[in-house]
């Protein structure tokens, strides 16, 4: 790796709330990857152990409602800690297979907070291991009866060989003080992770190459009914309903100019790559780089709280 690397996206079906599963299949994806030259990977927003798409569909609002909080439970005990040892393990494939990975997660605190969930973008590097655990800014909508907020202390981009990486979660990526924050910090590659609807994330990734001159991988996932199990507690409501397809992918590769180099099939299973280059972002940041010649730093300030807010 160089000027040039090989960057994939995972557009896979989690094994929904099983994260023992999930993160053995995470594994498998990284081997496979690795195989085919892929040098960073990455996988679909919470795709460890699961997006929360019930609430939208079962009246997830109704306050103290027994069966929504039975709901939340079995999500709760899905999430997954920063210090398991499921991470631990996915970080020791990325380091075997030489892989870094961008892997989003429900992730459950660690100790006041352990009753909390928090849609979170972890980096992994082969040679460090775990770098960064991103915690989404402003979970949208009715993300919101489940997630927790986060905030900037990994809002961070980082360094991979000669390539700085940044990374987003979903909405974040239509956030402008967010991105600028990712540019700020010298990146070369945004990676933004999405749940999983092309007409949600066929814009922004295009936005984010054009506006930060940078290469967009955009990653989202695919799930449908038949991926939840029988016993969560509203799968025979959500079945009697019928809820069939819920996420259908998305996932996309962007060059600096804005074009789409990759783009997946709808509803497919499976690992897009592409080689990018360092050159490209040269190239295009001849005309604008918006942290550099184009910043303007004697008319605009930016500054970014980096501590953790809330309870660990």
């Amino acid at each position: 790796m160089g000027d040039l690397m090989k960057v994939a996206a995972a557009q896979l079906r989690p094994v929904w709330l099983d994260k023992r599963a999930t993160a053995a299949k995470v594994i498998d994806t990284i081997h496979a990857a690795a195989a085919d030259g892929v040098e960073l990977l990455a996988f679909s927003e919470t795709y460890l152990a699961g997006y929360p798409f019930w609430i939208c569909r079962t009246n997830g609002a109704a306050f103290e409602d027994p069966r929504q909080q039975r709901a939340y439970a079995q999500y709760l005990e899905a999430a997954v800690e920063i210090d398991s040892p499921l991470l631990a393990d996915i970080a020791a494939a990325a380091r075997d297979c030489k892989v870094a990975v961008w892997l989003g997660m429900s992730e459950r605190g660690r100790k006041a907070g352990r009753g909390s969930v928090y849609c979170t973008l972890v980096t992994i590097l082969p040679d460090k291991g775990i770098v960064g655990a991103h915690r989404k800014l402003m979970p949208t909508h009715d993300e919101r009866l489940c997630w927790g907020m986060g905030d900037a202390k990994d809002l961070r981009a980082h360094d991979f060989g000669d390539w700085r990486v940044g990374g987003l979660n979903c909405w974040e990526n239509l956030m402008p003080l967010a991105r600028a924050a990712l540019y700020a910090e010298g990146e070369d590659l945004h990676v933004n992770v999405w749940p999983g609807n092309p007409e949600v994330s066929s814009d922004c990734p295009r936005v984010v190459a054009i506006e930060g001159r940078v290469w967009s991988l955009a990653v989202s996932g695919l799930m449908s009914i038949e991926d939840v199990a029988d016993d969560f507690e509203f799968k025979k409501d959500l079945v009697e309903a019928g809820v069939g397809t819920i996420f259908r992918g998305g996932s996309r590769i962007v060059d600096p100019q804005g074009n789409t180099v990759v783009r997946a099939e709808d509803g497919v299973e499976g690992i897009i790559s592409y080689e990018i280059s360092l050159a490209a972002v040269r190239a295009a940041r001849m005309s604008f780089d918006p942290t550099g010649h184009y910043a303007r730093d004697d008319v605009f300030r930016l500054s970014v709280e980096r501590r953790r807010a809330g309870v660990e």
